[in-house]
Order: C-alpha cells, then sequence, then structure tokens
C-alpha cells in the first residue's frame, strides 16, 4: 500500500489537537478539507480512525493504535530534514565548553584562536573547571578532560597525544633539600599540592613502576586549585609540585624548575575533546569536532 503522507500528516494534526477545526487553523487549510482528507484516508484503510460528534473528537481503537505508531516515526523524519537543513547551514550562535585547568594543548591559545578564525559566527565559552559534573544537564555543547575520566556513553576525540605526569622543584629546592629517589621518599619533602574544589581531598601524586601503577598521598604544606600558583611557589623554592608534564616544559626548558622521578612517569593516553552521543550534531559542534581532527 502506498504512503499517503499528506493524509498522514492531517491525521496527526487532528489526533493532537481533538478538534477539525484547530487542526485546520493549524495546517493553514480550510476545515472542510481536513475532513475529506481524513475520510479518504479511512477509506484507504478501511477503518474508522477518529470520531467525531457535535462537541468533541476523539480517535478509535484503530486510530490511537496508528497514532502511537505513526508520531514517533514523522518525528524522527522532521528531526532527519532539521539536520540535514542544518548540515548545510554556516556554523554560529553560543558553543559552550567545560575544559579541565591541565588541558594545557587545548586553551594554551593556538587551537582555539584558528578555530574563531575560520568560524567568526560562533562564540566560544570557555569554562576552565575541574569539578566533575554531567555536561548535558549543566548546557554545555562538549568538554575536554583526561580519557580516562570520561564516561563511556561519550564520543572522544584526541586533542593531544600521550601524557606523562611528573615531580619537579626548583635548584635552589634541590640545593637545600636534595632530589627523592624513590616516590617514597616524598614524605620528607616540602610539596606543593593540588586539589579539585575546596572541600575535596589533595590529589594523589601518581606513579608507575615495571608495570604496576601506585599513589603517593604526599602531605602538601601548601595545597591549592590554582596550577599557576603551584607553579610560581616551586619556581620561587618553595617545594616540589606535582602535575601535567607539557604544563611545566618552558619552566624546566628556562632552567627554573627541574624534573624528577622520571623514571616512575609512565605515559598515559592524554586529553579528548568530549561531547554526548547525537545522531546529528549542531553545525557548531560539528565545526570544532572537525577542526579538532584536523589540528591533529
Amino acid at each position: 500500500m502506498a504512503v499517503d503522507l499528506n493524509g498522514i500528516s492531517v491525521f496527526l494534526a487532528v489526533a493532537e489537537a481533538r478538534s477539525f477545526r484547530v487542526a485546520a487553523e493549524n495546517l493553514g487549510v480550510t476545515r472542510p478539507a481536513v475532513s475529506q482528507t481524513i475520510r479518504r484516508l479511512e477509506d484507504r484503510l478501511g477503518v474508522a480512525l477518529v470520531q467525531r460528534t457535535t462537541r468533541s473528537v476523539s480517535l478509535t481503537e484503530a486510530g490511537e493504535r496508528l497514532y502511537q505508531r505513526v508520531a514517533p516515526a514523522i518525528s524522527e523524519v522532521g528531526l532527519a530534514l532539521d539536520a540535514t537543513a542544518d548540515r548545510d547551514s554556516s556554523p554560529s550562535g553560543l558553543l559552550r565548553l567545560a575544559v579541565s585547568s591541565i588541558a594545557e594543548q587545548f586553551i594554551s591559545g593556538p587551537l582555539l584562536a584558528r578555530f574563531a578564525d575560520t568560524f567568526p559566527a560562533v562564540q566560544v565559552d570557555v569554562t576552565v573547571t575541574d569539578e566533575e559534573f554531567d555536561i548535558v544537564a549543566e548546557g554545555y555543547d562538549a568538554g575536554v578532560r583526561l580519557g580516562e575520566v570520561i564516561d563511556q556513553d561519550m564520543i572522544a576525540v584526541p586533542v593531544s597525544g600521550e601524557q606523562r605526569q611528573g615531580a619537579f622543584a626548583a635548584p635552589s629546592y634541590i640545593e637545600r633539600f636534595g632530589k627523592p629517589e624513590h616516590p617514597s621518599e616524598l614524605s620528607a619533602h616540602r610539596c606543593i599540592g593540588w586539589r579539585p574544589a575546596p572541600h575535596s581531598a589533595p590529589y594523589r601524586w601518581e606513579f608507575g613502576q615495571h608495570g604496576r601503577e601506585f599513589d603517593v598521598a604526599v602531605d602538601p604544606q601548601i595545597t591549592t586549585n590554582d596550577m599557576w600558583l603551584m607553579i610560581r611557589t616551586a619556581c620561587a623554592g618553595g617545594g616540589i609540585t606535582f602535575g601535567m608534564e607539557d604544563t611545566f616544559k618552558p619552566y624546566v626548558e628556562s632552567g627554573q624548575l627541574v624534573p624528577l622521578l622520571q623514571e616512575y612517569c609512565p605515559p598515559f593516553a592524554g586529553f579528548f575533546l568530549y561531547y554526548p552521543s547525537r545522531r546529528n550534531l549542531p553545525p557548531k559542534l560539528r565545526a570544532l569536532v572537525d577542526h579538532v581532527r584536523r589540528s591533529r
């Protein structure tokens, strides 16, 4: 049986409005036209779909079954048509991103600057945060975090290559207190620690040896959620600190900091742009995903 899409559309309008008059107004046609279309559809199917009285309109049992099965399918068709139109439209609008404070390669500037230059109609709002939350529930389009902490139901696109963490101290600190030879010796040193939020415990420093991962709960003399405060304090000789190798690289190259315990700092999967699994991405988000892939 050939599908009468016009008849189905009119039927859905009547089913949702429970009124021939309102359905006609919504469709921009006359009431007799709606009535005739419903009658032709019923004749074609050989079953009554709508019960009419002078006061009300309701669906028959067959009409209710048809409505329950057809309405979702028509909705999907509408979404597909909208997505096709969106795909061909120019990316624009507000793009909200939640980015980890240690995602150095993403928030350092060049990648975002090139994206802004390529897509001037997209306004990018970046919130730098280390709090864990549902980006969808909070109204964000996407986020950037370490791959190991991203939920499995998210789509993830690499933003960086493999990463390493490490311990670092200023030459002046090493001259006064020496170097730890093993992570277990950190408890005897002044440490500068990091915590993601005011009421959370300091981050446990993670290491590896002979393929076995382990962590050390240092007792920091100074704790903060600000990576730059950690770096500045370490550069001033305030203690040993710990973080992503890329973040500390400029200070190591300038001689302000010295890497420590490198043999206990194996590489691991890096940062990813992640977003909800959707059939149809908004053009602004698709543009960012494609831009990240090209940059890699």
